[in-house]
């Protein structure tokens, strides 16, 4: 496999390498045949790739522990889903996973490259051929998946443990579609700078392509949040882990980039600011790839150090010098075409949205890698915690509600003032009446009211809207409420996808405030029989036992028994915390949850005594953060609603059409 597997990857990176200068030699000579070799070769990467996949997958599940790569992350007793999955669970394979991944969509762009203009696709090709090839070299000389040991172990080391809950068999491909879908939309406004192009007749595939990357990366997100949610046991789902931010970033960047190609689509404005966010996206995503990969900077997430730091330093240079000198050089191309003509229009309001996702963004940057500039300049080790980018971060997602919630009133080029001061107003009175209702409901910290009154304002803003559109629909049709809601948004899935995203991220909103102004916690060591009464619940501890699973031989579960009674003595469910201990020393201590709208009942098996007399438990009451989750499905669907192509949807609901009219026959 070893012989096979560098040879494809040769082989690969060498075609690539043949590619990019066909790409670019076509484009600037302007001869078709060399643009066709590079597509040719753009689709052919796709096939070695696979191959290059099954290669290793082949050795992870025949145990061949001759290549180091499979020792790293498997062993012969490994259930069957993890050595599938131990494919990305290490630093040299989860490379050549990204490098697969990257020609899936490399293939699929030029599979559709008759729908880009043939100016562009050149330099479109020999951008996402370039970075194909940049990978691959990485997995060729820096972290080889198919390296071998002179001399082969008996049994390898196993896949880590924080690897094998199912939400981190998911986590990663999800975010690695996510960065790798966003070298596309890069390409598309490179490409379109290079070939200098004035209209904006490709910024709908632009928007298609950037919308199922950032589908990607929030679904990545949301599934990372919830891994450390059920198996971290620290209470919580978000803790501003620098490879955390690193992923955070291009989502920050990218959805400020969503915002901006609209305008330039509509009004033909914020040319500059489009470029300028999709070269930021690109190079945060390579950076936070490096972050992860490199061990720079401590975390759970990340693999230990390696080698490929100076290469990926290097590209990130490459990529910002070149793309903003390419920027500069195509200013005048990108004039604006229209101007501001009031500041209540939704022009202004995008900008400002734009402003405070760069803020935002800027401010998760500064405190992930502060620290390491202080360390490699001042030898001065800091740490930069929650505190300071709740602090920070805080007040600006509170702007972006603001802005949420005011939006879907205000109109392109000019808002009239009546109109749009009745309809805030109403979204005000029913903010101010959440916060009554919060603070009769006893929820006293000022900045906990402020949000829930900032969430109440946007999603009634959204609603409204919605509500208003859908009526006008009825009066027009006599159709029912449903049918009309139905058609409305078959006539216009992308304004209400992002409608229901905005939902989606009010939900959010209430789930991370609940959960931050109010969380619950304690510790206790009990015996059998004993009851702990805390929160509003009574926990009664009735034993312990420990057993080693048929699928896992290499760990012991001890597995401790609590029922959870209410005040008034009703049973409301069983709980069984845990702890996993492998042999390699290492466990985990995933908690048992009782989730309901209102709150989490989040409990932990802290330690206990052997023969299971005595055992103590942490106890969590994390409320509302169920909404959290719900917020983040409701935000994927918006997003699927959203990118759904507008002509296959709207004739399947039912959408009422003219009959085509015949041309006449003309007269002989």
């Amino acid at each position: 496999m070893s012989l096979l597997g560098e040879g494809l990857l040769d082989l690969a990176w060498g075609l690539g390498l043949i590619g990019t200068l066909a790409a670019f030699y076509g484009g600037w000579r302007r001869e078709a045949r060399w643009v066709e070799v590079a597509r040719r070769i753009g689709q052919v990467m796709a096939p070695l790739l696979t191959l290059m996949v099954l290669a290793l997958e082949i050795a992870l599940l025949t145990d061949d522990f001759r290549l180091v790569y499979v020792t790293q992350v498997s062993r012969q007793t490994q259930p069957l889903f993890l050595k599938i999955t131990a494919l990305w669970g290490g630093q040299n394979g989860s490379l050549l996973f990204w490098s697969w991944l990257m020609s899936l969509f490399l293939f699929a762009a030029m599979a559709r490259a008759d729908r880009f203009p043939p100016d562009m696709l050149p330099y479109m090709t020999g951008i996402l051929l370039l970075t194909q090839t940049f990978f691959l070299l990485l997995n060729r000389f820096f972290a080889n998946p198919f390296e071998m040991f002179p001399v082969p172990p008996a049994d390898g080391r196993g896949l880590n443990p924080l690897l094998r809950h199912p939400g981190m068999i998911a986590h990663p491909p999800l975010l690695y579609l996510g960065f790798v879908g966003f070298t596309v939309p890069y390409a598309i406004v490179m490409a379109a700078l290079m070939a200098g192009r004035r209209d904006e007749s490709w910024l709908r595939l632009l928007r298609r392509w950037t919308l199922v990357a950032w589908l990607f990366l929030s679904l990545g997100l949301l599934v990372g949040a919830r891994w450390a949610y059920d198996v971290l046991g620290w209470g919580g789902y978000w803790g501003w882990d620098p490879v955390e931010n690193a992923a955070l970033l291009p989502w920050l960047t990218g959805t400020a980039f969503l915002h901006s190609v609209m305008v330039q689509e509509r009004r033909g404005m914020l040319k500059v600011w489009t470029s300028l966010l999709i070269i930021l996206t690109y190079a945060l995503v390579i950076l936070g790839t490096f972050i992860t990969r490199t061990g720079v900077i401590a975390s759970v997430h990340a693999f230990a150090r390696s080698a490929i730091g100076v290469p990926f330093l290097i590209y990130v240079g490459m990529v910002l010098v070149g793309s903003l000198t390419l920027l500069a050089a195509r200013w005048d191309l990108l004039r604006a075409e229209n101007r501001v003509e009031s500041w209540l229009s939704r022009e202004t309001f995008f900008l400002l949205n734009n402003w405070l996702f760069l803020g935002i963004a800027f401010a998760v940057f500064w405190g992930t890698f502060y620290p390491m500039f202080s360390e490699l300049l001042f030898n001065e080790k800091l740490t930069v915690g929650p505190p300071y980018y709740n602090r920070v971060t805080g007040p600006l997602f509170g702007a972006l509600y603001l802005l949420m919630g005011v939006i879907p009133f205000i109109r392109w080029r000019r808002t009239p003032g009546a109109s749009l001061r009745l309809s805030v107003g109403s979204s005000l009175l029913m903010a101010l009446g959440v916060v009554v209702l919060a603070a009769i409901a006893g929820i006293r910290p000022p900045w906990a009211l402020l949000g829930f009154g900032l969430c109440a304002f946007a999603g009634w803003g959204t609603l409204l809207d919605s509500a208003l559109s859908v009526g006008a629909r009825r009066r027009a049709t006599g159709e029912p409420w449903l049918v009309a809601l139905v058609r409305l948004v078959a006539r216009n899935p992308r304004r209400y996808g992002g409608y229901l995203v905005h939902l989606g991220v009010v939900l959010i909103g209430i789930g991370v405030i609940g959960s931050q102004f109010d969380q619950q916690e304690t510790q206790r060591t009990m015996g059998l029989g004993d009851s702990l009464a805390f929160g509003g619940y009574r926990l009664v501890y009735h034993g312990i036992r420990q057993y080693t699973p048929a699928t896992e031989p290499d760990v012991v579960v001890t597995e401790a028994w609590v029922r959870v009674y209410d005040r008034s003595g009703r049973l409301l469910t069983d709980l069984y915390p845990y702890v996993l201990q492998y042999d390699t020393g290492e466990s985990l201590t995933p908690p048992a949850l009782r989730a309901t709208l209102k709150e989490d009942l989040y409990l932990l098996l802290s330690g206990w005594m052997e023969g299971g007399n005595r055992a103590t438990f942490k106890v969590f009451i994390n409320p509302l953060v169920s909404w959290i989750w719900i917020g983040g499905i409701v935000l994927i669907l918006g997003t699927l609603v959203a990118v759904w192509p507008r002509p296959a949807l709207a004739p399947a609901l039912g959408e009422i059409r003219p009959p085509l009219q015949k041309k006449p026959a003309p007269i002989s």
